[in-house]
């Protein structure tokens, strides 16, 4: 991987999708930290940005810095400990889209992979059927490209980098990807394409399910794709 420089866009500042006084919900472009990083060069982030306006918020999950798409904060420690609960126990529904290297034979399928941190290349994970973490992914084929296929995906888990880690551990890496993809995957294009599209959770105060999306920048091939 190339030497990386933290770049995050600012335009547009945050991308409000919904708001109320429990939470607040994003469209987070790729390239940004969802909180900030350990060096001060890394300290501007989804989270930083939101206490500007909202001192009191907190977070609740993350997205990879590469990953684009919903992300929710709470605006209240009430909130913050129901939304905290649904993630940590699997309780919400989440729907990523991502475009693969490849043409994925089989329409649907789950992958069931254990992954584990990969100790002799952090932040890396790596896919360890010994002492690895049980790990399941559903996926869909939407749609094809010339060498590339837009697949939904369904994770069961939440597992650091699991959806890179599952479409390479079948033999499709992500497009974009700069820690898993081979060369050839990489430079089909210039930023990982895996979007958070959907999150269903269940509201921490009305008690009603709640569905957020946004749409996926990457549904039609590019570049020859």
């Amino acid at each position: 991987m190339q030497d990386f420089i933290y770049n995050p866009p600012t335009e547009p500042w945050l991308d409000t999708i919904y708001k109320d006084k429990d939470m607040i919900v994003f469209n987070k472009p790729a390239g940004i930290l969802s909180v900030p990083g350990r060096d001060i060069e890394r300290h501007d982030s989804m989270y930083s940005r939101l206490l500007e306006k909202h001192p009191n918020s907190h977070t609740v999950h993350r997205l990879d810095l590469a990953t684009s798409g919903v992300i929710i904060f709470a605006l209240r420690k009430d909130a913050e400990r129901a939304l905290k609960m649904q993630f940590q126990e699997r309780e919400t529904k989440k729907v990523y889209y991502a475009r693969v290297f490849g043409h994925i034979k089989e329409k649907q399928g789950c992958i069931d992979v254990p992954l584990g941190k990969d100790i002799d290349n952090p932040p890396r994970h790596r896919v360890d059927n010994k002492a690895g973490k049980q790990c399941k992914t559903f996926y869909e084929v939407v749609s094809y490209g010339e060498q590339s296929t837009l697949v939904k995906l369904m994770p069961v888990t939440g597992r650091t980098h699991q959806l890179r880690l599952h479409m390479m551990a079948i033999g499709h890496p992500i497009l974009g990807d700069d820690f898993y993809a081979d060369p050839v995957a990489l430079d089909l294009s210039p930023r990982l394409l895996l979007h958070a599209s959907e999150i269903t959770i269940q509201h921490p105060y009305s008690k009603k399910m709640v569905n957020f999306s946004t749409e996926v920048p990457f549904t039609e091939p590019v570049n020859g794709q």
